[in-house]
């Protein structure tokens, strides 16, 4: 069976994938015919998730390290997970996470070991910076490692942090015509718990309006507007996330081809996939707010309209 990597990289407008787990239809359908390397914004949709037993559910930070060679993935299911609080979540929305633990825990048997909740309020801000693109800050990311460091003593093999952020997302997001604002500052966070202790992880924030939206939304962000919590879809990647290490069953040389978004070609797993001379699809429909295309960054991947058209060749 072959090996394939679904990637769209999060805060960056994707017209597929940008939203709430809207490139999540795609990624099903290409895990039937192959393994199938995700990261968590392919599949992640509120109270939802579109993540399938073919699937390797990795954050961007290991993933780029997985693409350079650095470690290497192992298939795992029923991963113990902990989750991290921020400080900052007001109690009656952790009464709801609380909630939804025991609900993840009660209809699917995930393996929630526990929680911790951080010792100081890590912080989150979150904008969109002049290129476009989703960013923001974290003015303590420390306390959300001690806290995780506490769980994986514990026995946690996977962390789901939750951080409280300020209400929220905005028109444009919601009418499908804009960036998500919190997803570049969710790789922030997921990214420095996976560099700092290589385990996986995934990030669900927090807001303190837990209130229903009764407005119609595009329908591809639909799902975080039907949920006060956006944790389900995190417990369930993470649960059958792959282990890391560097011997594991699967490398960067196992992995047959890439998917990409057309316009946004410039991230590490393109560059090591070109240098290991592997198949990359550039897909035309997926358009995002960046402009690295094949045309002006990589002249030896496939251009392909659309997904539909990617099912044949894959």
């Amino acid at each position: 069976m072959k090996t394939g990597a679904f990637i769209v990289p999060t805060g960056i407008g994707a017209s597929i994938g940008g939203f709430a787990g809207d490139a999540s239809v795609w990624a099903r359908r290409f895990a039937e015919k192959c393994r199938l390397i995700v990261n968590p914004n392919v599949v992640n949709a509120a109270c939802f998730s579109g993540i399938t037993t073919n699937m390797l559910y990795v954050e961007g930070y290991s993933l780029d390290e997985f693409f350079k060679g650095n470690i290497s993935l192992t298939p795992a299911s029923g991963n113990k997970i902990g989750v991290v609080f921020d400080k900052s979540v007001p109690q009656e929305v952790l009464n709801v996470h609380i909630n939804t633990i025991n609900a993840v825990k009660t209809v699917y048997g995930i393996d929630i070991i526990g929680y911790e909740i951080t010792e100081e309020c890590a912080g989150v801000e979150f904008f969109i910076d002049k290129s476009g693109i989703s960013s923001g800050n974290v003015r303590n990311l420390l306390t959300l490692k001690q806290a995780s460091e506490k769980l994986i003593k514990a026995g946690a093999e996977a962390i789901a942090i939750v951080c409280h952020f300020p209400d929220e997302q905005g028109d444009d997001y919601a009418n499908g015509c804009g960036v998500d604002p919190v997803g570049g500052v969710e790789a922030i966070i997921s990214h420095y718990i996976s560099k700092e202790l290589k385990i996986p992880c995934a990030h669900a924030p927090a807001f303190s309006d837990i209130s229903i939206s009764t407005e119609i939304v595009d329908k591809r962000c639909a799902a975080e507007y039907i949920t006060p919590t956006f944790l389900p879809c995190i417990l369930l990647g993470l649960d059958k996330a792959p282990h890391i290490s560097a011997n594991g069953q699967i490398t960067a040389e196992d992995v047959d081809f890439l998917v990409i978004p057309y316009n946004s070609l410039g991230g590490i797993p393109v560059l090591e996939m070109s240098k290991r001379n592997k198949k990359i699809y550039a897909v035309k429909e997926n358009a995002t707010v960046l402009d690295i295309t094949p045309e002006t960054f990589l002249s030896t991947c496939d251009i392909i309209n659309t997904y539909d058209e990617l099912m044949e060749q894959i």
